[in-house]
């Protein structure tokens, strides 16, 4: 492995996922591996879980780690190739990206879309310019349009979840929320299950269908009652619209999932990859119930990151 941006950079997602469920049972066994070896993280955008597991992860393979907050502790950095630098850009990605090179190993970068332009948003030009100018590999700590280190524990969580020898029926339903956010986590769970064996369902109302680019294949419905009918795991997460770059269009229908809805399920367990605004995306009385895997889904962020790393120092 070279770098890891998407799905597509994984050869083997069931040798992967089986890896990840090795190192968690021993998550010191390849302690000197990473030894002298240093780990560069790039945040451009607040993180908990992306932060801590990642560093976590350097750690357990003997690496060192360093973190930058760039919008805080670095200079503002122009992204456009052949620019004038006469406003208030101050170092070019491709210095900085240089110079991360020969103080790191390997380098994580986490960026936001601005969800203004579509365009800009998805041709992931923040992403795209590291990896065209660092001269070692890079890891996508969440970008523009995806999050694939969340959702490879994601199916981790799955897989620690389901021992029958049907496939299960995961369903992604939108959720309510205050404002406006990605769709990387959404696209990204997406195209990570419909590359696994398992039957996949997004529920969604009316104007927030995501791109096709990460959903063919998947069944697509905008009702919710139908879509949670005999699911095995229900994955809630908010996003904004992608028809109408951005916007958060006026939903009629409730659907904010609650104990009542989840009786139609096959006493589903349920997920988010957290951060969550509780009683908004979902009920205390779910995320705090015995079904509740988003514990577990952080956890496994551990070894999401370390399975990654673990393939990029081979």
């Amino acid at each position: 492995m070279e770098k890891f941006t998407s799905i597509k950079d994984i050869k083997n997602l069931d040798e992967i996922i089986q890896q990840a469920c090795d190192i968690k049972i021993n998550p010191h066994a390849d302690a000197a591996l990473g030894k002298n070896k240093t780990l560069g993280l790039i945040f451009m955008n607040p993180s908990f879980r992306t932060r801590l597991s990642t560093q976590k992860a350097a750690m357990n393979l003997g690496m060192n780690v360093i973190v930058l907050n760039i919008s805080q502790e670095g200079w503002k950095l122009e992204m456009q190739d052949g620019a004038v630098m006469n406003g208030e850009t101050v170092e070019h990605v491709k210095d900085a990206a240089a110079i991360l090179s020969v103080y790191c190993d390997v380098v994580g970068v986490r960026c936001f879309p601005e969800l203004k332009s579509k365009e800009m948003d998805y041709s992931e030009q923040v992403l795209n310019q590291f990896l065209k100018h660092c001269k070692c590999p890079v890891i996508s700590l969440e970008s523009a349009t995806l999050h694939p280190l969340q959702s490879l524990a994601d199916v981790l969580t799955i897989k620690e979840n389901w021992n029958r020898p049907h496939k299960p029926k995961v369903v992604l339903t939108w959720a309510p929320h205050i404002k406006a956010l990605p769709q990387a986590v959404p696209n990204s769970f997406s195209e990570w299950m419909i590359q696994s064996d398992v039957d996949f369902v997004i529920a969604h109302p009316e104007g927030y269908e995501l791109s096709s680019e990460f959903t063919e294949g998947a069944t697509i419905t905008t009702d919710q009652d139908q879509a949670l009918l005999n699911a095995d795991f229900v994955y809630v997460k908010n996003w904004s619209s992608y028809t109408n770059y951005g916007e958060m269009s006026l939903v009629k229908e409730d659907w904010l999932l609650t104990p009542e809805k989840m009786k139609a399920t096959n006493n589903a367990k349920i997920m988010h990859c957290l951060p969550v605004r509780r009683n908004i995306e979902l009920l205390d009385e779910l995320l705090d119930g015995p079904n509740s895997l988003v514990y577990q889904q952080a956890e496994n962020r551990i070894y999401a990151a370390q399975i990654v790393l673990k393939q990029l120092l081979k």
